[in-house]
């Protein structure tokens, strides 16, 4: 998500010292004069073109020798929003949103969101998109200058990201899936702030997925070693004016601009599983107009490539849980997989001064993964082995399993398909006594159940359906808020698969439920129905 609370902070201002006279502050001001003349300045100035793409594209050349580069840019009107970055002859250098900020890149320096290297001879991009245009004309003023000296200095603690090595256990790992640090634009917290908070909320792991930009990874090295026991997970928030996706485990840059020649967010889609990383969408009913622009998903994509869902972003989740759940449960009928994650899009490090923030670990996302490492994470979400607490680390924990028989082994846990003619589904829920659980059906809640011992067990017989599968999840309400949800366990049909005995009469701790009954209630629903139109029909022509 876009934080709106910064479209209009300007970096730091430089300091200047005060030079004393004397012959090497004479000579220091001669090299800037030197420098200063040296220096090329070129004026973009014009009209956002009304239509077309979403984007458009100030070209400029960079001579042979030039060490820095700058781009400083003002938007003709308060009303609009123009986001900026930069391309180089070879591709993306970086992503500055709409920050005031200015862009300084170098062969080993960049601004934050900019890409160090070496500055190439040749056609290079300003980036322009209308992010909001209220009044037109849209006027905007770009200055590029070019330089035959560096201004700004190396960042120490960049380094090349390399992978930490595995810790093998396995086990529930808990994570925030939506998280940015000041290599997006509109974020003031640093990597370490944002590790140190994940640290002290008892979390596993948090990704890091800032806008349009992969140079967060450059930071991670030096974050780890400080804050060993977070995992710091790459990512990128591929942030659209149409929706904002999710590159779970993304290395690699991600195209964003849609509906620029050969740009689609199918490619954009492909490009993130090329990588071997994970498609989702984020807050996708999050509708706020300008407040969060394209926040709301509104691209149409295929759904089976879809890995996962942000069912509930920020500390307000709970808000927004039916329709993001109805969203989820339309995109799982139209054939995708897709894992429930939360994420908490903290842009401070959970200092709140605004409506939208939330700090992170609420909501937090649980993986079961054989190890916690990036690829031992995005392979538990790519399994659908999640489970999303919808305000923190302790509201209570939910698990869903299919067994054949209530007291026997599991055929199948959260993510898994049991093949089966007849089984149960178990729902177990752990610190929520006094409180309700409930399964729902693809999509349909069923009846809540009250949880009266803590761990809790609670059993479903049900029948596999004759064609296709039905998907089971558990969801648990706190004083009868939505505060739990799980990802699904799927039953199908084999005609020589398992059936479902009788529970013990004795439940020892356990509640065994009656048999789904849903397809029965339907068939007698329609029953009385056609019963009810033949009545009335016969009623009708007497009249």
């Amino acid at each position: 998500m876009r934080d709106t609370a910064l479209n209009r902070t300007a970096g730091p201002p430089r300091q200047r010292r005060r030079l004393r006279a004397g012959p090497a502050a004479l000579a220091l001001v001669v090299a800037l004069s030197a420098q200063t003349a040296a220096a090329q300045v070129i004026k973009l100035d014009g009209e956002a073109p009304a239509g077309g793409p979403d984007h458009f594209l100030l070209p400029f050349d960079v001579p042979a020798g030039t060490q820095e580069i700058e781009v400083r840019h003002v938007d003709g009107s308060p009303a609009n929003i123009l986001d900026f970055g930069l391309e180089d002859p070879g591709g993306p250098r970086g992503w500055g949103g709409d920050t005031a900020e200015p862009t300084v890149v170098n062969a080993s320096a960049a601004s934050r969101g900019y890409r160090p290297g070496a500055i190439v001879p040749g056609r290079w991009r300003v980036i322009v998109g209308k992010a909001k245009v209220v009044e037109t004309p849209a006027r905007y003023a770009v200055e590029v200058e070019l330089r035959q000296a560096t201004t700004l200095a190396p960042d120490p603690t960049r380094s090349t990201y390399t992978p930490p090595a595995p810790r093998a256990e396995p086990r529930w790992y808990k994570g925030d899936f939506h998280v940015h640090s000041r290599e997006s634009t509109d974020a003031k917290a640093s990597l370490a702030d944002d590790a140190a908070l994940a640290e002290r909320r008892g979390l596993d792991f948090i990704e890091i997925s800032d806008h349009n930009t992969t140079t967060q990874l450059d930071f991670f090295g030096d974050v780890a070693t400080k804050h060993p026991s977070v995992l710091l997970l790459p990512g990128i928030e591929v942030t659209t004016y149409a929706g904002h996706a999710n590159a779970i485990g993304a290395t690699r840059w991600v195209e964003h601009k849609v509906g620029q020649p050969g740009v689609t967010m199918a490619g954009s889609v492909d490009a993130v599983m090329a990588q071997g990383a994970l498609f989702a969408i984020n807050h996708p009913v999050l509708d706020l107009g300008t407040l969060c622009i394209g926040c709301a998903w509104k691209h149409d994509v295929d759904p089976t490539k879809v890995s996962a869902v942000e069912i509930a972003t920020g500390s307000g989740a709970a808000l927004l849980a039916d329709p993001a759940l109805a969203f989820w449960d339309d995109l799982l009928a139209r054939g995708s997989r897709a894992a429930a994650i939360g994420g908490s899009d903290d842009h401070r490090a959970g200092v709140v001064d605004g409506p939208l923030q939330s700090p992170i670990g609420s909501p937090t996302t649980l993986v079961y993964a054989t190890e916690l490492s990036p690829a031992g994470v995005v392979e538990a979400v790519r399994a659908g082995r999640t489970v999303v607490k919808l305000t923190g680390p302790d509201d209570p924990m939910a698990e869903v399993e299919v067994r054949a028989a209530v007291a026997g082994p599991p055929l199948g846990k959260v993510g898994d398909t049991a093949k089966v003619r007849s089984a149960y589904v178990r729902a177990t829920i752990t610190g929520a006594s006094g409180q309700r659980v409930r399964l729902v059906k693809n999509g349909a809640r069923l009846d809540e159940i009250d949880v009266t011992a803590d761990p809790f067990s609670f059993d479903l017989r049900v029948e596999a359906p004759a064609q296709g599968q039905d998907r089971y999840r558990a969801e648990v309400l706190v004083d009868g808020k939505l505060r739990t949800v799980t990802s699904h366990v799927w039953v199908a049909l084999d005609p020589a698969g398992p059936e479902a005995t009788a529970p013990p009469t004795d439940d020892g701790g356990c509640r065994a439920a009656p048999r789904d009954t849903s397809r029965a209630t339907a068939l007698f629903a329609a029953i009385v129905a056609a019963l009810a139109y033949a009545v009335g029909r016969r009623a009708r022509s007497r009249g």
